[in-house]
C-alpha cells in the first residue's frame, strides 16, 4: 500500500487555502498545524475524525491531538460524535462572525486585559512613586486610556449578537456620514 501525499486529497483552491491559513497563522502566533486543521474543518461539509486529518495534513497524530484540544479550548471546533461511529469527530463553527467573535474574546483575554492590567499596576506604582510625573507616568497614563477604550468598545461590540456585528461592520462609509466623518 503507498501513502497518500499530504493535501493530496484535497482540491487545488482547498490546499491553497489550508496552506495560507497555516502560514497566516503563525504570523499571528497561532501554531501552524493547528491553523491548518482549523482551515480544513471550516472547508469540510461534515465532520472529521482526528485519524483523517492526520492523512490529509500528513502531520504526527500527537500534534494533531495537541492541535484539536487547543482548537476547543479557544471555542473555534467542536466535538461531535456521528451514529454508528465510535470515533471522535471534529467540526468547524459555522457562523464566522460568531467564530470571529470568539477568537476577538480569547485574544483581548490573553493580550489585551494582562496588558491593561499591567498598565494599571504601573500607574499606580508610578504616582506613588517619590518622582511623581514625568514623561513616562505620562506615556503610560496614554496607554492605559487607549486599552480602557478599546476594551470598553470591545465590551459594547461583544454584546451585540454575531448577526449585528456583521451588520455594522458592513455599514462601513454609512456609519462614518452618521458620525460626520470622512476618509
Amino acid at each position: 500500500m503507498t501513502a497518500i501525499p499530504p493535501l493530496s486529497q484535497l482540491s487545488p483552491v482547498e490546499q491553497k487555502f489550508v496552506l495560507h491559513w497555516g502560514e497566516m497563522g503563525t504570523r499571528w502566533g497561532i501554531n501552524r498545524t493547528e491553523a491548518q486543521i482549523h482551515a480544513l474543518l471550516m472547508l469540510s461539509p461534515k465532520p472529521l475524525p482526528a485519524e483523517q486529518i492526520q492523512e490529509t495534513l500528513g502531520v504526527a497524530r500527537s500534534n494533531v491531538s495537541t492541535s484539536l484540544r487547543e482548537l476547543q479550548n479557544w471555542g473555534v471546533i467542536k466535538l461531535v460524535h456521528l451514529p454508528g461511529d465510535r470515533r471522535d469527530h471534529f467540526e468547524c463553527l459555522k457562523d464566522v462572525w460568531e467564530m470571529f467573535r470568539i477568537v476577538l474574546h480569547e485574544r483581548k483575554k490573553r493580550e489585551m486585559d494582562p496588558t491593561l492590567a499591567l498598565l494599571r499596576e504601573c500607574v499606580q506604582e508610578s504616582s506613588h512613586s517619590s518622582t511623581p510625573g514625568g514623561y513616562t507616568e505620562q506615556r503610560l497614563r496614554e496607554l492605559q486610556n487607549f486599552f480602557e477604550t478599546i476594551s470598553g468598545w470591545y465590551q459594547q461590540a461583544h454584546a451585540l449578537p454575531p448577526d449585528a456585528v456583521g451588520k455594522v461592520a458592513r455599514m462601513g462609509d454609512k456609519a462614518l456620514k452618521l458620525l460626520g466623518l470622512k476618509i
